[in-house]
Order: C-alpha cells, then structure tokens, then sequence
C-alpha cells in the first residue's frame, strides 16, 4: 500500500475510532466490559449462557448488557485495526524512510500509552483523569497522524507564502485556546458535566455563589467503586461546566477573528483555510448551543466531538503550513 494510501486509511479510521470512543461514553457502555481486553473473559461478548457456564465466578453479580458491550467491543476491535495500520507505517518510515521518522516513533510511543489508559479506563472503573487522558491520547493520534500526511504533501501543494508574522502568531495563539478548550470539554464530558447548566448564555440561578473551582478541577477525586454517572457535587460540576462554556466564547472570538484574518489575505489558499475555519467554528457553536436546548441528545454530542476534531485538525493544518512558509521566506 502507498504511505499516503496507508496515512490517510489511518486518519479515517482514527476519526471513527474517536467517535465511535465517544459514543460509548455517551451510552454510558464503558464499563460493559468489566475486563481488557477480552470481555467477560471472551474475545466476543459471550451470550448469558456462556457467561454463566463459564465465567460466573470470575464476574460474580455482574449483568452482562450486550447492546453496551458490543458498543465496547467494536470500539476495541476498531482501536486494534488502527495499531496495525499505525504499525505498518512504522515499518515503511523505517525501510523506505518516507515518513518523518521522530513523528512516526512520537505516534507509536503514544498509541502504546493509549493502550495502557484503555485498560485502566476499564480497571479503574472510568476514574476522570485516566478517561480524559484516553481521549486526549486519541486526539494526539489523530494529530500526528494529520502532521506526518502534512509533511508528505508536495512542496508544490502547500500553502503559498504568507508574509504576515502576525498570522503565525493568531494561528498559534488559536491552536494553544482550542487546545485548553478540547481539554475543558473532555473534563466535562468525564465528570458527567454536560447538563450542569440547563440555559443560556451562562447558567441558571445564581451560579456566581455556587463556584467549587477546588474540587471541580482536583485530579484525584477519592477513592470510589466506581466513576461511571461521576462523584462531584453539583456544584463542582457545574463550575466545570461554565468554565468550559466561558472559554468556548474566548475560543470563539480567538479562532472567528483569525478566520476574518485569513479571509482577508489576497492568497487563495490562505483565505481557502479561512472559510473551513470559519464554517466548522460555527458549526461547532451550533452543536453546542443545540447541546444545552435539547439536553445532550447523543447523536448532536457526538457531532460536536467530531466537530472539535474537525476543528483540530484545521487549526493544524493552518499553523503547519503559516509557520513553515515563514521559514522558507526567512531562508
């Protein structure tokens, strides 16, 4: 398979890999799966017979859900299909030396880290911190994988010159804000956040006096059965809430105003990037407005993950290609 054949197999199945990560949580199916990487001790969800013939001991007073633990499952069999693609590069990075080699070991160190968080995800019984860390893990892959398909693209397929410093530094002062915001969300999303705040723009009541920031942002939140529907006081979760709906409007203003920027550019490829920009921010601010009116339905959750990953990978692609082009036009 050609390396930009096999990249770009592996940044579609990293999209859906994410995805489908997230709509398992959102189905609150993460624990369907109480052992890793089997389940229930078998390599396919067993049917309530096997379960009790077999494994009854091992997973005494536990109730099997096969709807959730094919959801787990899939979501298992899809990551491992993305370990060997992401293998297969590895190996053509190092006998054909096509890909960047530092990026290619930089994604395979991450994608073994990934592994270990998948498991602990499941023997921690979905503690925040490590179900966080997992998807950011996920966005990571995907990333260097976007990076090592950028730097495969021909010389004469980038994006032509763009003379401005200041757009190189709105462009990495956007990646930075939407960074820390894919961060907010994701804690939301952990701590069972997402429904903290029922109005708009803001929260309801008087939110002001009800700010936890001690507990809402503690890494280690105690010692507990388990994680899964989240521990925190209602408090807590709904500063977390508002904190990650305030920097969504600082994320806003940031990335819309380095839209217009672009677009303003005589470039066409530069003001290209602009519109993509701007039509997945306001998509973006759909879905999430969509989110609080509608009360988290999961397919417009799940959308407004991918819309964040979609919005990642733009603002990637953009400071890839300003920064590189300034440092041809220094040369």
């Amino acid at each position: 398979m050609k390396s930009r054949l096999l990249i770009g197999c592996a940044i579609l199945l990293a999209f859906t890999v994410i995805l489908m990560g997230a709509y398992t949580r959102l189905s609150n199916a993460g624990l369907s799966c109480p052992d890793w990487p089997k389940c229930y001790d078998h390599l396919t969800v067993p049917t309530q017979t096997q379960l009790l013939q077999n494994t009854h001991r091992l997973f005494l007073g536990d109730v099997l859900q096969p709807e959730k633990a094919w959801l787990e499952m899939i979501h298992r069999y899809l990551a491992g299909s993305l370990s060997l693609l992401i293998l297969a590069i590895l190996i053509q990075s190092l006998t054909k030396r096509i890909t960047p080699r530092l990026l290619t070991w930089g994604l395979v160190a991450v994608v073994v880290f990934q592994a270990l968080l998948g498991m602990w995800t499941v023997t921690m019984k979905l503690m925040p911190i490590v179900v966080m860390s997992h998807l950011l893990g996920g966005y990571c892959v995907i990333s260097l994988l976007w990076l090592i398909h950028l730097n495969s693209i021909k010389r004469n397929e980038a994006m032509e010159h763009c003379s401005a410093v200041v757009i190189q530094r709105h462009a990495a002062l956007g990646l930075f804000t939407l960074v820390i915001q894919i961060i907010l969300g994701g804690w939301t999303s952990t701590n069972y956040a997402a429904l903290a705040c029922t109005s708009l723009p803001i929260c309801q009541g008087n939110w002001i006096n009800h700010l936890d920031f001690t507990q809402a942002f503690s890494p280690l939140q105690g010692l507990h059965k388990s994680y899964e529907f989240g521990v925190l006081s209602s408090d807590a979760r709904m500063t977390i809430h508002i904190c990650h709906r305030i920097w969504a409007m600082v994320t806003s203003c940031v990335l819309g105003s380095l839209a217009f920027r672009l677009l303003s550019q005589q470039v066409y490829t530069i003001k290209k990037s602009g519109y993509w920009l701007l039509g997945f921010l306001c998509l973006q601010i759909s879905l999430g407005v969509m989110n609080v009116l509608f009360q988290l339905p999961i397919g417009i959750a799940v959308a407004h993950n991918a819309g964040a990953l979609m919005l990642l990978l733009c603002m990637l692609y953009i400071n890839f290609h300003v920064w590189r082009q300034g440092g041809q036009h220094e040369q």
